[in-house]
């Protein structure tokens, strides 16, 4: 028992001797109180249409169940989710009836999954962004930009990951992002940044790079066809089902006919 004890304080005291040796710190020794974790309150309760209590906790499983239907096989509900959890921590009434009006679409087209059918020749992502709140760059087109390039490096991933497998065909095409943004689309082609703000500087650098070694190209696309475009708003029902049709979601029936 003694020598396991030991043992433990030599892996302890190695790692704190590494750190204290390239940064300052204090070593308050064995801790007097343990702090445990507190048990959610569950006392408030929201109330929805049926009248029963529904708790906090009920309230954040229904939140997984659904990110993991967002996550799996259903991204249109993506935004929904988004938006809904952040309110685990403090429900109301409102956001109780969010979920329900999000379990009723659902239901509605619970037969719809993702497919995937074919090699296209050409691969093709989508970006988009909602707002700009940017305090070092007043740009209009800031948000769209980092969405960009975000949306880049995925696809340098992706492709990364298609040379991998055998059965695609080489020489892999640049993968194409679309972007509703003419200005965005201006500014990653530029080679030039002249803008103060360093880190879209950096961005900019990074996302020019992916155009010039090939591994993708930027393409303009109308908002109204820009299959991100119910990832970052509420869109009415219509819109959001046709933007997931597009992306791939398609009833069982229709794919078994």
């Amino acid at each position: 028992m003694e020598l396991l004890k030991s043992s433990r304080q030599v892996r302890v005291d190695l790692p704190k001797e590494f750190l204290s040796s390239r940064f300052s710190m204090k070593d308050t020794r064995e801790a007097n109180v343990i702090l445990v974790s507190t048990p959610m309150d569950t006392s408030e309760k929201l109330l929805p249409n049926n009248g029963q209590a529904v708790s906090q906790l009920e309230y954040s499983r229904v939140i997984a169940c659904l990110m993991y239907a967002m996550t799996c096989t259903r991204p249109d509900i993506a935004f929904d989710v988004g938006k809904l959890s952040k309110y685990t921590s403090n429900p109301g009434t409102q956001h109780w009836q969010a979920i329900q009006r999000v379990l009723k679409y659902l239901k509605k087209i619970m037969d719809y999954r993702l497919t995937y059918t074919g090699y296209p020749s050409v691969l093709e992502g989508y970006t988009d962004a909602s707002w700009i709140s940017n305090a070092e760059d007043n740009s209009s087109t800031s948000g769209w930009f980092v969405a960009l390039v975000a949306a880049g490096k995925e696809a340098e991933w992706l492709k990364n990951l298609l040379f991998e497998i055998p059965l695609w065909v080489k020489p892999i095409a640049p993968i194409s992002i679309c972007c509703d943004s003419v200005a965005t689309l201006a500014k990653a082609y530029s080679q030039v940044y002249n803008r103060k703000s360093r880190h879209l500087g950096v961005r900019h650098s990074m996302i020019h790079e992916l155009i010039t070694n090939g591994v993708v190209s930027m393409e303009f696309v109308r908002s109204q066809q820009n299959l991100a475009d119910h990832l970052t708003k509420g869109l009415a029902r219509d819109l959001v089902i046709k933007s997931a049709k597009e992306m791939g979601l398609k009833s069982k029936q229709v794919t078994e006919c």
